[in-house]
């Protein structure tokens, strides 16, 4: 087991090594010793500050408020039948108390159901929209990478980036481009 331990901590301290020598020293500029250079972009940026974003965002927004009304519909039934049971549940013969406790319980498990099916939809809905910005902006970032020589650009939380010189930062360039190029769209 020790043996093991040792084994992983020679492999990290090694890959430290060769990250470290491939990455060059420290320095104010995007480029390592070996030439390469290295970007970050940041996509939740992008998503939350471009024209398409802002559009997606708010077509989701408009969709949760329409899903959102038809529920609360759902909501007030389900409470009207609560409380006229409540109310009324001890004057009625324990049979038509039983058919209107199995309805309230239908109603329930109906809007549960209902629930769960528009929170689906609207993640569906919501995949759908980042997923076609994500796809436009894939092309961007390689034009961008080739137009300003990186060879390598990485996405800031997906990649785990702790720190990035800000001239190593590519986001504005590639949020301006994506916002020229849906403005050209129709």
């Amino acid at each position: 087991m020790k043996g093991m331990r040792l084994i992983r901590a020679a492999a990290l301290v090694a890959a430290g090594i060769v990250v470290g020598t491939w990455m060059g020293t420290p320095t104010t500029s995007a480029q390592g010793a070996s030439g390469s250079r290295v970007a970050i972009l940041d996509v939740q940026r992008v998503l939350a500050r471009s024209a398409a974003g802002v559009s997606a965002r708010e077509q989701l927004e408009k969709d949760r408020g329409t899903m959102q009304k038809q529920a609360d519909g759902q909501r007030s039934e389900l409470e009207k039948m609560k409380d006229e049971l409540d109310k009324k549940g001890q004057l009625l013969s324990p049979e038509a108390r039983r058919e209107k406790q199995e309805a309230l319980e239908r109603k329930a498990r109906d809007f549960r159901r209902l629930i769960d099916d528009l929170q689906a939809s609207l993640q569906k809905k919501e995949e759908a929209l980042v997923s076609r910005v994500l796809q436009d902006l894939s092309g961007l970032v390689q034009k961008v990478g080739k137009e300003k020589g990186y060879s390598l650009i990485l996405e800031r939380s997906k990649a785990g980036v702790l720190y990035a010189a800000t001239d190593s930062d590519v986001t504005d360039e590639v949020l301006k481009a994506y916002d020229d190029q849906t403005k050209k769209k129709p």
